[in-house]
């Protein structure tokens, strides 16, 4: 009885709600409607789209804040159909709906939620139903995204999905580095995932604002990526951004502002200190290294830096067309003085709907203005080792600098003079246009047809003044570089979607040309100005003499092309049985002649277990999917058209004397390969999809074999075969092994409080099988030859040998003390003494590879207050301390300044500063890496402002006694520290979202 009432009331405060909104619904409306969740509350911002169900004529309108909508323009006649889209709801559509002259239609709709099996993936030249994917793939919304002064879309996934590794130090200027399920080559800039942005393959993520993305799809497994062949062994991550959006026109503004610090250092002795110990240990400064100062050099150099973001969108749509654009203003202002970063990008697009809505035409334009403001690689050293008893600068105004020191590798300069007397600016400007056709050939089938056009100007601008200490002597030195890079695209391929009864069969065929023109442009350089001022704008103000060489660089040009076909055929059966199959074949002109195609194939499949009919039964089980995926992909990432070539150039050394003169010889300094080709990863994939207890708890298991083949490396040869001493050969291979876990829980959710909690950890075992075959032979490659004072006959601290990670250290076994004070190392025999420095003591003593990667974060809502916090961290990586080697030399104490652990050594140990297991530490780690406090008011209608504080890197538990544990891991020699570490910022953010 009760019940019946309930509903009767409901229906009855339905019909009231449309008639209260009389004023809205005039007579002359022919349509009105309300539009519900399930729990019958009103939606606002649903987008409502009226199709004529022959000509398919559309009409669009929006809900209000009551959930209330109507239209005015819809002609009589009919049948239409009304379809109703939002986000995190399923789209619903009420059809057969014929409009009548004086007659209203009342339209009201409950929107169901939107499983998380429903939600639509996108995969690469077409999307599909999370429930219909056979692959490791892991979908990313705003909501979810990580929230901090971010340049990069890479930083929005950091600790967000399981298996990706992103490691970024604190300077603006600097790109994450993103590693995906572990390094699958040794070339350096070779690891990094690939990237479609809204379709176009290899955009520039620099194109991107992050507040113009909607979703991001990452493309684990071979299954997954082979679609894109010999440029997807990495991952992919797809990127979709704010288009051309139906409804009435929606304005948003997001905006930030927030102050930076330095969030951690290193402690290093005061002038007070340095002077105490030296004279405990009867040592005394000269009168150049101390002047009675006591300068904090890092607090000279530093600052509070003060970044702001600005997002305005606006999108809407009419009859037949969508359109939409954004303008977005980036600054970033480093930490250490005169580092900067500012970014300017628009956007715009547009589409329009032709034939009934059988054509669909596309437009997308981009353009994005980057300054980046640089500071000389020594500042970093500098700023920890300069003396501290001497200031800023003399009594006559000059900056303190001893030029006839050069300690160390990176040379003994006053940091504050190298900010000051050296500018570096880097101006990069890039323009993205493409263009696509949609057009619905017969029912099911649909033939789209893109085209892009990428152009980037890379304008580098670099000026030491007539007293910087880098180059003495010039009175004055400019060098400037322009190079513009361009990549063509076209695509073209058939999608076929039809069923058939209990068959479903997705069918994708295609075509894809590429051209990539890089390096064209030049670079000159000039010195001996009269004037400072003018800076790189004028070179040829300078005068130069007889003896003046300029510096053209090492630019060249290159073209290279890839020519692909490929193919996907998906099938399912009662959506309960899922398979798909692809098959790309690649050409390229960067390889060998030998070896310009590739063949890429792959094959999964699903099973929706919760569909079975034994499973009907057992009600908390929502979706439970198995999958089991094979796939090869390919990197080509790093090459350029002269790869595979024999290539001559100038001789160092090496001269002939010709008309008078001696003249710089040429010859070979690369040998021409012919089979050089891809590097091939093979990735078997088994996982889990599950949904419990009405969703209230999801998640993924999945376990994977990647392995990576034809490794491509450099080869000592003889040159009574070969032209030159080294050949570039595919000979290595290596593994990753891994698990991952995603869990996703709502643990209470009611009509004013929700608490969503998500987790995921990633385990993985990387390990090199091999560096020879029959032809080309090598026992071992040392890398990270990053120098230690003193310590000479080392080549690397770092080796690349069969059955080690990528990343092993190899070092010297540190063993204490003798009685003198002096440091002891290990020999072979674990015996210790002073003596056993040499390259024949060094061993295996760790590794650069994490054993676990996690991520932790929490939503809360109460009413319109929102709060979030996350976690994340690394556990059982190794990371080299070479800076803080460098730093603890008491043996140099005159020379530069140490660090405040150094105070107890002895200053006769000449080998303390010696790089060995003593500098090897636990890189694990435990961030608080945002908590964020909003507010939301409600406007009219669908309008919101959002008021929002937050902090970035509040806190880090730790054990690494240097300036950050999140050391660059990508590359060939990831996990080491050494002197050119820019520090991690802490930040303090106030922003706001308005939608209008």
């Amino acid at each position: 009885m009760y019940s019946k009432t309930l509903k009767s009331l409901k229906r009855m405060l339905c019909l009231s709600m449309i008639c209260w909104a009389g004023p809205l619904f005039a007579q002359e409306l022919p349509v009105k409607g309300l539009v519900q969740d399930a729990s019958g509350q009103p939606l606002p911002g649903v987008s409502i789209k009226a199709e004529h169900q022959q000509t398919r004529k559309t009409f669009n309108a929006m809900s209000n804040s009551e959930g209330l909508f109507s239209f005015s323009n819809i002609p009589a006649g009919g049948p239409y159909r009304f379809i109703f889209s939002f986000i995190g709801f399923q789209t619903d559509t009420l059809s057969n709906y014929t409009v009548r002259a004086g007659q209203q239609i009342a339209l009201n709709i409950k929107l169901k939620d939107q499983p998380q099996d429903l939600q639509e993936v996108v995969i690469g030249y077409g999307n599909t139903r999370r429930n219909q994917v056979t692959g490791s793939v892991t979908s990313i919304k705003p909501e979810e995204f990580n929230r901090g002064v971010f340049s990069s879309p890479g930083q929005l996934l950091q600790g967000k999905v399981a298996g990706i590794n992103v490691t970024r130090s604190g300077n603006p200027t600097d790109k994450p580095a993103v590693i995906l399920r572990g390094p699958s080559s040794f070339r350096d800039g070779a690891q990094e995932p690939f990237y479609v942005i809204d379709g176009v393959p290899g955009a520039s993520i620099d194109l991107i604002a992050p507040d113009d993305i909607v979703s991001i799809d990452v493309l684990k497994d071979a299954s997954s990526t082979a679609i894109y062949g010999s440029r997807a062994s990495n991952g992919v991550i797809m990127i979709s951004t704010r288009n051309a959006a139906n409804g009435a026109p929606r304005l948003s503004y997001n905006s930030y502002v927030a102050s930076e610090t330095i969030s951690n250092t290193i402690d290093m002795a005061s002038g007070a200190q340095l002077r105490t110990y030296l004279t405990d240990n009867g040592k005394k400064l000269d009168a150049v290294s101390d002047d009675g100062s006591n300068t904090d050099w890092l607090k000279e150099v530093t600052r509070t830096g003060i970044s702001q973001n600005h997002n305005l969108s606006l999108s809407g749509s009419g009859e037949n067309s969508n359109y939409g654009g954004s303008v977005n203003y980036f600054n970033n202002e480093g930490i250490i003085k005169t580092s900067a970063m500012e970014r300017f990008i628009v956007r715009a697009n547009i589409e329009q709907r032709m034939l009934n809505n059988r054509l669909k035409l596309n437009l997308n334009v981009t353009n994005s203005n980057t300054i980046n403001d640089r500071i000389a690689s020594q500042v970093y050293n500098n700023m920890f080792t300069y003396l501290p008893t001497v200031g800023v600068r003399k009594a006559d105004g000059s900056y303190s600098e001893d030029p006839s020191r050069t300690t160390g590798t990176g040379g003994y300069y006053n940091p504050v003079a190298l900010l000051y007397n050296n500018t570096m600016q880097g101006k990069t400007n890039l323009y993205l246009a493409n263009g696509s056709a949609k057009v619905n050939i017969l029912n099911g089938l649909d033939f789209t047809t893109m085209v892009s056009m990428q152009n980037e100007q890379i304008n580098e601008n670099l000026y030491n003044n007539r007293y910087s200490m880098l180059k003495q002597g010039f009175n004055g030195y400019a060098e400037r570089s322009s190079v513009k890079n361009t990549q063509k695209i076209f695509e073209g391929y058939f999608n076929y979607d039809k069923s058939f009864a209990d068959h479903n069969v997705k069918l994708l065929a295609g075509y894809s040309w590429q051209e990539n023109k890089n390096g064209d442009g030049f670079q000159t350089s000039g010195q001996d100005f009269v004037s400072d001022d003018l800076l790189w704008n004028n070179i040829g103000l300078g005068n130069g003499n007889g003896t003046t060489i300029v510096n053209y660089g090492s630019n060249y040009i290159s073209t290279l092309r890839l020519i692909s076909f490929y193919g996907r055929a998906m099938y399912d059966y009662k959506g309960k049985y899922l398979l798909q199959a692809t098959l790309r074949r690649d050409g390229s002109s960067a390889f060998g002649i030998n070896n310009r195609w590739g063949i890429f194939p792959s094959v999964s499949a699903g099973w929706n277990i919760d569909r079975e009919s034994f499973m009907q039964n057992i009600n908390f089980v929502d979706n439970l999917k198995l999958r089991v995926g094979y796939g090869v992909s390919g990197n080509s990432i790093g090459f350029d058209a002269y790869t595979a070539r024999l290539i001559y150039g100038a001789q160092n050394s090496s001269y002939f004397y010709y008309n008078g003169e001696w003249i710089t010889a040429i010859g070979p300094v690369q040998n021409d390969n012919p089979n050089l080709k891809w590097e091939r990863t093979a990735t078997l994939n088994i996982g889990m999809d599950f949904g419990l207890f009405k969703n209230k708890l999801s998640g993924t298991i999945d376990v994977y074999n990647k392995k990576t083949t034809d490794l491509i490396a450099p080869y000592q040869v003889s040159t009574t075969q070969y032209p030159f001493n080294v050949l570039t050969a595919n000979v290595g291979a290596m593994t990753n092994k891994g698990i991952e876990l995603s869990l996703n829980t709502t643990p209470v959710r009611t009509s004013n409080f929700s608490w969503n909690t998500a987790i995921n950890l990633s385990h993985n075992k990387n390990e090199i099988t091999s560096i020879s075959n029959d032809v080309f032979q090598a026992s071992e490659f040392y890398t990270a030859n990053v120098g230690g004072r003193g310590q000479s006959g080392v080549n690397g601290f770092q080796v690349i040998k069969e059955g080690y990670p990528l990343g092993s250290f190899y070092t010297l076994r540190y063993a204490g003390k003798d009685e003198a004070g002096k440091s002891m190392f290990y020999d072979k025999d674990g015996n210790a003494s002073t003596a056993n420095t040499g390259f024949e003591h060094f061993s295996v003593t760790g590794s650069a590879q994490p054993k676990l990667l996690y991520g932790w974060n929490n939503s809360f809502k109460y009413k319109h207050f929102d709060f979030n916090f996350f976690i994340r961290g690394v556990y059982g990586n190794k990371i080299l301390n070479a800076t803080l080697a460098d730093m603890n030399a008491p043996i140099y104490a005159l020379q530069t300044n140490i660090a405040v652990m150094t105070l107890t050594e002895s200053i006769s140990d000449d080998k303390a500063q010696f790089v060995s297991d003593r500098y090897l530490e636990s890189g694990s780690y435990l961030r608080l890496d945002n908590a964020t406090l909003g507010y939301t008011f409600r406007i009219a209608g669908s309008k919101s402002l959002r008021l929002y504080a937050s902090g970035n890197n509040l806190f880090i538990i730790t054990k690494y006694k240097g300036v950050d544990p999140e050391i660059n891991m990508a590359g060939q020699t990831p996990g080491i520290d050494y002197r050119n570490f820019y520090p991690k910022t802490r930040s303090a953010i106030f922003g706001l979202n308005l939608s209008l």
